[in-house]
């Protein structure tokens, strides 16, 4: 079965037809040629393509597309500013919170919403929040060092 839907995608609407068994995953990468959200696990366990979905992290691999329309989605590539960094991905640079970088946009793009929701996180939230997130390069330490700079930063 076919649905007509507008994504509206880092501010910018697109009308789609998409098929019911479609992830959004799929979309954003197939349709509309964002390719930071990145297909690992399939299963919802390893955050590598999480997306904001009304600035909530979800796994773009396993939610509907057809369940996205009308609702604001944001991925890694509409988190930017022109050229200027967003705070949370300026922290991952300074701090040099990835290696591989595979898991980073579903890293910061999960990071940006723990800290809408918690502006002064201790490390231990970060911890628990980003729990879904996991780094096969093992960044983790940096990782968590990163967001306390940008939450820091963020409350300037």
């Amino acid at each position: 079965m076919n649905h007509e839907v507008t994504l509206t995608v880092n501010g910018r609407a697109h009308q789609l037809v998409v098929e019911s068994h479609r992830t959004l995953l799929e979309v954003l990468r197939d349709e509309l040629k964002l390719f930071g959200a990145r297909e690992s696990c399939g299963m919802s366990l390893c955050g590598a393509c999480t997306v904001l979905v009304d600035d909530l992290p979800v796994s773009s691999c396993s939610y509907l597309a057809a369940r996205a329309g009308g609702r604001a989605i944001t991925t890694i590539e509409g988190l930017a500013d022109g050229e200027s960094l967003h705070p949370v991905q300026q922290a991952f640079v300074e701090h040099g919170a990835f290696q591989c970088s595979y898991c980073t946009p579903g890293m910061i793009l999960t990071v940006t919403s723990l800290l809408r929701e918690n502006p002064s996180p201790s490390a231990e939230d970060v911890k628990d929040y980003m729990a879904g997130n996991l780094c096969r390069c093992a960044a983790y330490y940096e990782i968590i060092e990163a967001v306390l700079a940008a939450a820091e930063r963020l409350r300037k």
